[in-house]
């Protein structure tokens, strides 16, 4: 099987390389733009898969094929939330959420080799995928959340919510007051549920409010790490891979 990723960070292009080394996958070529994609791809065999990020350094990389025809299968990278995946769903594209957990790539990569190569030579329609990222339909978020305590069913507004974070199996939300209550979705489910504009995934374990962010610090390996006003059980740490995306959700 010949690779291909297309990542405009080259911290997390090499991050994936070695996840998918560990899974048997050897990688052919790291290509960081749109412009040396078009002409690499001009200029060289198509490989069988493509690992796409869409948002690169110099547009999106849905650029890529309006100037070269490519018929190879792809699997995007991208942060973008649930409700835009739903495009690559109607067009029977792979997608994996970032930051990228090695579980879900390994199903990926046995996904995409069970249904080769039928996955190859397809006509790939990227209109609907583009309408959701650049015209975003209004939609509707939870207001509020339920939880049970004990014969009692609380309700906890979601402006009260500092930040949900996943422990031991149980997703959670943090409020103000300092308090935590288990909820019955994952945070996978909670993707499409809460607003984008006011809540941001910095890692698998965290989705945090924008308005319980109260410092923000440099930290290790390029990371940030951030202070809330009443969350201090563990420290809430955006990763690597979610920093450049974290930075624009604050502007």
């Amino acid at each position: 099987m010949n690779v291909i990723i297309i990542e405009d960070e080259k911290p997390s292009a090499r991050r994936l390389q070695r996840m998918l080394e560990r899974v048997n996958v050897q990688v052919d070529q790291m290509l960081h733009s749109v412009e040396e994609s078009v002409e690499w791809f001009a200029n060289n065999d198509h490989p069988d898969l493509i690992f796409l990020d869409i948002q690169l350094s110099d547009g999106l990389s849905f650029e890529i094929f309006d100037e070269v025809e490519v018929n190879s299968a792809i699997i995007f990278t991208t942060a973008f939330d649930e409700y835009a995946l739903q495009a690559f769903k109607l067009n029977s594209i792979d997608y994996l959420l970032k930051p990228i957990d090695e579980e879900e790539l390994e199903k990926a990569v046995q996904k995409f080799n069970e249904r080769a190569p039928q996955a190859q030579n397809v006509q790939l329609n990227f209109d609907d995928i583009k309408k959701l990222l650049t015209n975003p339909v209004e939609r509707e978020y939870k207001k509020r959340f339920t939880t049970r305590i004990g014969q009692h069913i609380k309700m906890i507004p979601v402006d009260e919510i500092e930040c949900f974070f996943s422990e031991n199996k149980g997703t959670y939300a943090h409020t103000r007051d300092g308090r935590n209550y288990l909820l019955d979705p994952t945070l996978e489910q909670l993707e499409g549920e809460i607003s984008p504009e006011t809540f941001f995934r910095i890692n698998r374990k965290f989705y945090v409010n924008i308005n319980a962010i109260k410092d923000i610090i440099s930290y290790t390996n390029s990371r940030l790490q951030l202070k809330l006003y009443s969350y201090n059980e563990q420290e809430v740490i955006v990763a690597r891979e979610r920093v450049k995306d974290f930075k624009l959700w604050l502007e």
